[in-house]
């Protein structure tokens, strides 16, 4: 979200903003045209789409702690003014009819006490970028197979995305109180075998001079999180970078995530605390 200054307005993600034009299948992901292979990306975005719906699951069950670093820019390129708080984060996921309806949660732990009149850009809902893959959405967009790369280790593919106007959209430029869509394209390294996305980049297909919005890029990363007791690592984001240009100004924050923790593992540890 953008807010203060002359510029108001926000980036926030959307639970809905098409419906009545909306794919008549919305679970169905699908190649773009001319298609790769049937034995390669669709399975492929098959099994991302069931490890989607578990991340936002697993997401639901931890807390942690978020470092967000917001940036503007001057005229120059260089660095204006900066800003850094802690929060105690948490994003709760809540289905109606296979919509995924998500509500963010920040307790403030570290800021700025006495904050500039200067405009800033607040930025929502970043960490689940993921939600293009998700089945609700994902028949918004086009796919696209790049090839094979080796990330961290592993055998990824490297899959281009684009959305169809008109269709669903996770995100939406927020201007005097109404929505404009956002039409995003980018790619996304996704494990081979298992269909786990590792990170996600996505841009502005154009330009939106005439709201306000020059360009926006964002890139979420995503590693493994291991639990006392758990069998399965959680892939969960740990950074999320957010570079918005409007038409006279120019910001960039970052989100680190750290310290995960469940909740079952904090209750537990609290009963059995001896006061």
């Amino acid at each position: 979200m953008m807010a203060g200054g002359q510029l108001r307005s926000a980036l926030v993600w959307a639970t809905l903003l098409f419906a009545g034009n909306a794919l008549s299948n919305p679970g169905t992901l699908r190649a773009a045209e001319p298609a790769s292979p049937p034995s390669r990306l669709d399975p492929l975005l098959d099994r991302t789409a069931t490890v989607v719906e578990q991340s936002l699951q697993q997401l639901s069950d931890v807390a942690c702690k978020e470092a967000v670093l917001q940036t503007k820019f001057g005229k120059n390129g260089k660095v204006e003014y900066e800003v850094h708080s802690l929060f105690d984060y948490l994003v709760l996921f809540q289905s109606s009819s296979g919509e995924p309806i998500m509500v963010e949660s920040r307790l403030a732990k570290e800021g700025p006490t006495k904050p500039k009149n200067i405009s800033l850009l607040l930025t929502n809902g970043f960490s689940t970028l993921l939600l293009i893959f998700h089945p609700y959405y994902a028949g918004g967009f086009q796919f696209t197979d790049l090839g094979e790369e080796t990330a961290a280790g592993r055998d990824t593919v490297k899959v281009h995305f684009q959305h169809v106007k008109g269709l669903r959209s996770t995100t939406a430029l927020m201007v005097s109180g109404r929505e404009y869509p956002l039409d995003l394209q980018g790619t996304a390294l996704i494990d081979k075998a298992s269909g786990t996305i590792l990170k996600i980049s996505a841009a502005l297909e154009t330009s939106m001079d005439d709201v306000g919005l020059r360009s926006l890029q964002s890139e979420v990363e995503y590693a493994p999180v291991n639990f006392p007791g758990v069998p399965d690592a959680y892939w969960l984001p740990t950074t999320a970078t957010i570079d918005v240009e409007s038409l006279h100004q120019h910001w960039r924050n970052l989100h680190q995530f750290t310290d995960y923790h469940r909740f079952e593992t904090s209750v537990k540890e609290k009963i059995g605390t001896t006061p």
